[in-house]
């Protein structure tokens, strides 16, 4: 009875499907979240007869054969690459960009991780890191006597001071773009790696090389749209209950088979 083993298939993948919605809904307001997206693919197939089969003495050959498919498997779960909306916070180190690209960021053992989180801050000593602690690359201080600090679309960072009446350049921020950044590897806190699938980062400055702008004072929200979300989570539900149905058909049909006599 191979229905019991396909819907089984069936309900894990609609199962998986219900898993990504929920990481889906749960970063709603996750800063520069992008949605996932479950793919499945049919698996391989049993050949009880082959398509082309000579089926007579004169050559004849059948037009189409017996092909029982097995089931279905994930295929992938992709990034869906959407600019989310900006919301103005008004905040000194809040970086929204606008664009392709991601802020490239050091992490305590030295590997570079990459992200499209803005809300950046102030560390003790004066540097600028993310909300984890992580500074962002390349390294930029702000002086303690700092007034305030601005940063224009290119990423340039500016501090005023009170006794001067022109700004002082602290630095600019580069930016890294990759040539599948579907292909990164998420590992949580809203940082990316580089992957053989992704491409090597690269790096130049906002506005340059097909790179966003940065705009000072906001933050990306997530592309998450709670409606399809929704939609998708109905449909899947009804996907795993038919599936269900389907297992309990054959459960009957096995039930009925033991009772012959």
């Amino acid at each position: 009875m191979r229905a019991l083993q396909i819907a089984a298939t069936g309900m894990s993948a609609q199962q998986m499907r219900v898993e990504v919605i929920s990481n889906n809904l749960s970063n709603m307001s996750t800063t520069g979240y992008n949605a996932r997206r479950a793919e499945f693919a049919d698996l391989h197939y049993q050949q009880m007869t082959r398509a082309g089969t000579v089926n007579a003495a004169d050559g004849t050959v059948l037009p189409t054969g017996v092909q029982l498919g097995l089931g279905v498997r994930p295929s992938s779960v992709t990034v869906q690459l959407e600019q989310g909306a900006l919301s103005a916070t008004g905040g000194d180190l809040d970086i929204a960009i606008e664009g392709a690209g991601y802020l490239e960021v050091t992490l305590p053992s030295g590997q570079t991780a990459y992200t499209r989180d803005g809300a950046l801050k102030r560390s003790g000593e004066g540097v600028i890191v993310t909300s984890e602690g992580f500074a962002v690359s390349p390294e930029i201080v702000i002086p303690s006597d700092a007034r305030s600090v601005s940063i224009n679309a290119d990423g340039e960072v500016y501090a005023y001071f009170a006794e001067a009446t022109e700004a002082q350049l602290l630095g600019q921020f580069t930016m890294a773009g990759f040539t599948n950044p579907k292909g990164l590897e998420a590992m949580g806190s809203n940082l990316f790696l580089e992957t053989e699938a992704s491409g090597p980062a690269l790096q130049s400055t906002p506005g340059q090389d097909g790179l966003g702008t940065m705009r000072q004072g906001y933050l990306e929200d997530s592309s998450v749209d709670p409606v399809r979300e929704i939609t998708d989570l109905i449909e899947a539900q009804r996907g795993y209950e038919l599936n269900s149905k389907v297992i309990s058909a054959a459960d009957q049909m096995l039930a009925a088979t033991s009772q012959v006599r």
